[in-house]
């Protein structure tokens, strides 16, 4: 397999749908990442930690419906181009 411009955003659609996929209470508690209400005052900067469960929350309630299409239409490409 080339390493092609198709195949970098397949490997980039992997890396967002197993970002997508990552469930708080299932996983992400158990190995210390759960829920964290206790996120800062004002003026305080969150920490990486936090900032990185923001994001993953951020890719799972935004990027839901888009990757589905995204994803429907790889599998479609595929199927039909090999």
């Amino acid at each position: 397999m080339a390493f092609t411009l198709y195949t970098l955003l397949q490997a980039a659609l992997l890396c967002v749908n197993a970002v997508a996929v990552l469930h708080e209470e299932r996983f992400l508690s158990k190995i210390g990442w759960g829920v964290d209400h206790g996120i800062g005052g004002f003026g305080e900067e969150p920490g990486m930690k936090s900032q990185l469960m923001n994001l993953i929350r951020s890719v799972r309630t935004v990027m839901r419906v888009p990757l589905i299409i995204v994803n429907s239409v790889t599998i479609v490409l595929l199927l039909l181009f090999g």
